[in-house]
């Protein structure tokens, strides 16, 4: 059967498109590829440069890992300042396990940033893990004295009952222990397993600091 030139014409046309196609879906994988490897390395130049052209300062990695979260965590200082100054981005934005760039700056004990992110509007209080819980576990006290400064909740409970000071007293500093114990923590409190921030001191060792804390509950 002969094909009529039209039919011709139509077919390469769809070719020529597939083409193209394949090759628009292949620039976006590179573009992916790109934006992730450039937040590890701090490559600020490389994500200013796809965002220019249009890359979304919100996208996720195959585990759910936003952009921000993950410059605070590298840590990439220069990356995390390109995606903060973009106007789309969801500063808030938690990850597939629920935590937020404001909780991963809390436990680096990145002061500015935690400061800059509930200027900004970050929930300090949401439920669930939250800062209060990264905060205690910060490398000193003073990401805790902001977030309580500003509304910090010093009972919070985590899905398994843990609370900020149980946090401290198991990897914390003992002057986050102590600030926490001076606003008011409950040393008696106890988590879904039945453990006080006394035994969870004990856990790691920090035998003086569950003495003290066992003192407090008598």
């Amino acid at each position: 059967m002969t094909r009529h030139p039209t039919d011709r014409r139509d077919a390469l046309r769809l070719t020529v498109a597939a083409v193209l196609a394949g090759a628009g879906l292949a620039a976006r994988a590179g573009s992916y590829d790109d934006y992730f490897r450039a937040i590890d390395i701090d490559a600020p130049h490389i994500v200013a440069d796809l965002l220019r052209r249009g890359f979304d300062p919100n996208a996720r990695d195959e585990r759910g890992q936003v952009g921000l979260y993950l410059a605070l965590r590298s840590p990439s200082p220069k990356v995390a300042e390109v995606l903060w100054s973009h106007p789309q981005l969801d500063f808030d934005a938690p990850n597939n396990a629920g935590e937020t760039p404001l909780m991963m700056a809390a436990m680096k004990g990145e002061v500015d940033w935690v400061r800059r992110l509930i200027a900004r509007g970050a929930r300090i209080n949401k439920p669930g893990w939250n800062a209060m819980h990264y905060g205690a576990i910060a490398p000193d006290q003073r990401v805790m004295q902001l977030l309580l400064a500003n509304g910090g909740d010093i009972a919070a409970r985590s899905p398994n009952g843990t609370t900020p000071l149980m946090m401290a007293a198991r990897n914390g500093d003992e002057r986050t222990v102590d600030l926490l114990l001076q606003r008011g923590a409950d040393p008696t409190a106890r988590n879904d397993r039945n453990l006080s921030a006394a035994d969870l001191a004990l856990s790691q060792d920090r035998d003086n600091l569950a003495a003290r804390l066992q003192k407090l509950t008598r």
